[in-house]
């Protein structure tokens, strides 16, 4: 049974930065895909990046140029290096994993997920 575990959210004011990880058990990470998706009370869970096993990569359009997403093969870890943080990054981020090869924004294309971490920008 694979597992995730999230770490690394927290409070930060805007412009900060923080760095999310997410621990993989029982998949090795190099044939797994794994994303990044957020959520906010009363809102959708919400893609914001993911990288695949084939190596590619693929972010929602507003946190392109300040997040990146990257992977430690030798621990089965992921990380989500989050820069110049705004207030409507704030929510739950939940990392989540699929075999398939293909990244996709929808939710219901994973089958692993974690319980999430919360991160919250101040203004």
């Amino acid at each position: 049974q694979v597992q995730l575990v999230e770490s690394g959210g927290g409070l930060v004011q805007a412009g900060g930065s923080l760095r999310l990880s997410c621990a993989i058990s029982g998949r090795p990470l190099r044939v797994y895909t794994v994303a990044w998706f957020r959520q906010v009370p009363g809102k959708e869970r919400e893609f914001v990046a993911a990288e695949s096993w084939s190596g590619a990569s693929s972010a929602k359009d507003s946190v392109r140029d300040r997040f990146t997403i990257s992977r430690d093969i030798a621990k089965n870890t992921v990380h989500l290096q989050m820069n110049s943080l705004k207030p409507e990054d704030t929510g739950v981020y939940y990392c989540a994993g699929t075999g398939q090869i293909i990244i996709r924004s929808q939710p219901t294309s994973y089958d692993a997920w974690g319980r999430g971490t919360q991160v919250t920008v101040s203004s």
